[in-house]
């Protein structure tokens, strides 16, 4: 590929916000109209306006969203900078224009991004996360709320339905906190994508961050590949385990995924899901592939939060898991880097 995605990322990234890039990512396709295009996409529940974009003419469409958990916001900031400094770097970028069509919204939560931004104004600052996080529970979850659960749904699924079909899809997304790094990958093309699975690999063990492995055995849909990669989560999935537990109300919150959506349009898409942690769990972990310190943590969680909130300090609770910030450049590297390899594995003669 003659142009590294990772080079789009600032020397300094921030968390901005939805209303902030508008104007700078409109302006960068009004300055490239040949290959370049803003949409107005409709308004949120709350009232804020929804945007994508569409950069490049090639014959090979990829779909590209973040956002629909308002918590993880590296995934919009990612797809900011593609937009922005892509545009901004047009002649190195003319060999993926001239190949692929990225159908690109960087943020399909507009809303759940405000209601977050108290933590992140404040990153990377753990207690603040813990205290402020805000996560959708399902039935409000906008990856599980395809293709017309909400508005925002609505939205964006008319702007990818109006590209489709699709040879590529990512959602981007990421962890609260995390052994490693995971990538999500759609079942059908599992064995399509060893080379791809050993490369992001290789790029987060650059960038110093190991492989979350988690294999929860098929529940809820989510299946094992291997170390750091899991199938893509499927709505239809979650019905049946819900069903399966008689919560049919439960079940009844889970409308379809991204993945299912796209693949719906027609085609044969590769599907990628992003999950690089804010905050990364150090030292010994996993026994039997599982991520022994992670669900230890998450069990811990609910204390840690109602501490924080009575003014305690949570010092002592946390120090076993030797918790760190994941550098916002060095998410982002890895947002890009997979994306690259899914341009690669639908494209292999024009990008590496």
């Amino acid at each position: 590929m003659p142009l590294s995605l990772a080079s789009l990322v600032d020397d300094a990234p921030t968390l901005r916000t939805h209303r902030a890039v508008r104007s700078p990512i409109e302006t960068a396709c009004a300055q490239h109209p040949d290959v370049a295009t803003f949409h107005e996409l409709g308004p949120s529940e709350d009232g804020t306006a929804l945007y994508g974009a569409v950069m490049g003419t090639g014959p090979i469409t990829v779909s590209l969203i973040a956002g629909n958990h308002a918590d993880e916001p590296v995934g919009p900031e990612t797809l900011r900078s593609l937009l922005v400094n892509g545009l901004a770097q047009r002649n190195e970028m003319e060999p993926l224009l001239r190949r692929f069509q990225f159908v690109v919204v960087p943020h399909t939560n507009p809303d759940g991004e405000a209601r977050n931004r108290a933590w992140m104004e404040a990153w990377p600052d753990l207690e603040a996360y813990l205290r402020e996080a805000v996560r959708e529970p399902p039935g409000r979850d906008m990856e599980y709320g395809f293709p017309d659960m909400r508005p925002e749904n609505t939205h964006v699924s008319a702007f990818l339905r109006e590209h489709g079909p699709l040879d590529l899809h990512a959602s981007l997304h990421g962890m609260s906190a995390g052994e490693g790094v995971m990538l999500l990958i759609n079942r059908p093309w599992t064995f399509r994508t060893q080379a791809l699975r050993d490369d992001f690999a290789a790029a987060a063990a650059a960038e110093g961050l190991p492989l979350h492995d988690h294999n929860r055995k098929g529940k809820k849909g989510f299946f094992w590949i291997e170390p750091g990669f899991q199938t893509t989560p499927r709505g239809d999935a979650m019905r049946t385990y819900f069903r399966a537990q008689g919560d049919s109300a439960m079940a009844d919150r889970f409308h379809d995924s991204s993945m299912e959506f796209v693949a719906s349009l027609g085609g044969d898409p590769l599907s990628l899901v992003t999950e690089v942690p804010l905050f990364l769990i150090s030292g010994e972990g996993g026994d039997g592939h599982r991520p022994t310190r992670y669900l230890e943590l998450r069990k811990r969680l609910p204390d840690v939060k109602a501490r924080l909130d009575r003014g305690e300090d949570v010092d002592e609770v946390l120090a076993p898991f030797d918790i760190h910030p994941v550098p916002l450049d060095t998410a982002m590297h890895l947002q890009f880097r997979a994306l690259e390899l899914g341009l690669r594995a639908v494209a292999p003669k024009s990008a590496s």
